[in-house]
């Protein structure tokens, strides 16, 4: 494959149920200043995918964002990052429950209000059991169809560009309705995640998987990882300004905030007497949903392969069928976990707020990974990435924020969540008898981890994003800031520590 190609898959990736509702999230959230959202997330997940391209191409490992924590920080942090890798297959919910919101358009029974009805609910179980058999049976006959879906995925989003604006055009949006930033350039930050802009971004990492059939890897995998990001930002740019100049003006009456849609551009497209356009995108809002959540089960499936692999999870776990070449065990865990995020949170916003945070703890852990890998004496690196010695800890400062501004809201959920794998490691941690380190150089290699969570949920509850306002803005950010570089070089030091205590050979 060439540059191209690898950009074209990258690109299709990242573009699944995200462009059907960020733009009306993130504008509800932050007003025209979600703008800057999307340029803050194309960023940092450049920051990120660059960190990646240097682990992929260093230790190539199939579920490595699972793998390499553990090889870095030891058992404690690979027990905890791989607990998050195995909640964020929720994020195939939030496609499912895509697929629902615009096909209550058609089937309105299904939700009431913002919250699946018990028929929505066992429609939308119906879905994930039919996605988890496509990859149980039919693997060969859907990845064809599966090229079909690929095109729409990026054809339907253009024409939806083009369409909105050729059929009416609003102008001084930016500024009209409360300014620029109605609600604050805070506003913006809390978008990243509350407004589904880090999840919409997610998924740049796949060539990376194709990087051994790529011509020039060194040169073309990096070059597009980071053109997949660019073209897809750029595209969620063009879809955010088309919403913001095209939403009638009758729906502007109490600010961005009042705007409301079940099916934001399926809806808009009514209003504009677009009717082809509301069916072409209510068709789309099944098959790009779906697409993605299909490669989205597949691609979990090997992350779970590889959190057995690490110990998190019983090695029958890792089975895989001996004549379909697919681990059942691991797609029939994944679907549990699926179905468990479509119980209490239904809407696509309040899943992808909890992902949005799951992703950046699992970016900041590969951050911390490469810091030590290119710490470590006699570590393997490639060099693909220049000034990875920067990158690295600038990428976890960031990701740190990032979480910050989701908010408390979101927070007093999601890193509960993760450190629920605390009580997980001590149960799941193996007898010193069989080669693991001692319980105490394990707590000390990974303290960093637990006290990063502590700190961060301590500042949100006290911080400006939907916390106390105790610690006001922007004292809350720099305060974030400084413990993030604190905890980089911590966490840097207790790897290089970890690896020098380590057995030479890596966990099987």
């Amino acid at each position: 494959m060439g540059f191209w190609g690898l950009t074209a898959i990258g690109f299709s990736n990242i573009v699944g149920s995200g462009w059907l509702f960020a733009a009306l999230y993130a504008a509800q959230t932050a007003g025209p200043a979600a703008l800057l959202s999307w340029i803050g997330a194309g960023v940092l997940c450049a920051l990120v995918a660059l960190v990646m391209v240097e682990l992929g191409a260093s230790r190539p490992e199939g579920g490595g964002t699972a793998r390499w924590p553990l090889y870095a920080s030891g058992r404690l942090v690979g027990t905890m990052i791989g607990w998050s890798v195995l909640l964020s297959v929720g994020g195939t919910a939030a496609e499912i429950s895509a697929i629902m919101q615009y096909a209550a358009h058609y089937l309105p029974w299904v939700y009431d209000g913002h919250t699946l009805t018990a028929a929505g609910l066992g429609v939308a179980l119906g879905l994930s059991i039919v996605l988890t058999g496509l990859n149980w049976f039919a693997v060969r006959v859907f990845a064809r169809l599966n090229n079909v879906v690929s095109v729409f995925k990026i054809v339907v989003p253009l024409v939806t560009v083009v369409a909105l604006f050729a059929s009416g055009f609003h102008s001084g949006r930016l500024t009209a309705h409360g300014g620029f930033a109605p609600y604050g350039y805070a506003a913006c930050l809390s978008a990243l995640a509350g407004g589904g802009i880090v999840y919409s971004v997610n998924g740049f990492q796949a060539p990376l998987d194709f990087s051994g059939e790529a011509r020039n890897p060194r040169r073309t995998v990096p070059a597009s990882v980071l053109a997949g990001i660019v073209l897809a930002v750029l595209m969620y740019l063009a879809l955010q300004l088309a919403f913001l100049f095209t939403v009638p003006d009758s729906l502007l009456g109490h600010g961005w905030k009042g705007v409301d849609f079940d099916s934001p551009f399926g809806q808009l497209a009514l209003l504009l007497n677009l009717q082809w356009l509301s069916s072409l995108l209510y068709a789309d809002a099944v098959l790009s949903p779906g697409g993605s959540a299909y490669v989205g089960v597949a691609i979990d499936a090997r992350h779970t392969y590889a959190l057995a692999k690490n110990g998190l999870l019983p090695r029958p776990v890792m089975r895989v069928d001996p004549h379909r070449g697919i681990p059942h065990r691991a797609l029939a865990l994944n679907l549990a976990v699926i179905v468990v995020f479509l119980l209490p949170f239904g809407g696509w916003q309040n899943i992808v707020s909890v992902m949005g945070d799951m992703y950046l703890l699992i970016y900041g852990a590969s951050a911390v990974a490469a810091g030590v890998f290119r710490a470590a004496p006699g570590a393997r690196t490639t060099g693909w990435v220049p000034g990875l010695r920067w990158i690295a800890p600038v990428s976890f400062v960031i990701a740190s924020e990032f979480v910050y501004w989701s908010g408390w809201h979101d927070l007093r959920l999601a890193l509960p969540l993760v450190l629920a794998g605390l009580p997980l490691f001590l149960l799941l941690r193996r007898d010193p008898a069989t080669g693991a380190r001692s319980l105490g150089d394990e707590l000390r290699d990974g303290a960093w981890l637990v006290a990063y969570l502590a700190v961060l949920t301590l500042l949100s509850w006290l911080g400006s994003f939907k916390g106390s306002d105790r610690l006001p803005a922007p004292y809350d950010s720099l305060t974030v800031a400084v413990v993030a570089i604190a905890v980089f070089w911590w966490a840097v030091r207790s790897g290089v520590r970890h690896l020098a205590g380590s057995a030479p050979a890596e966990p099987a």
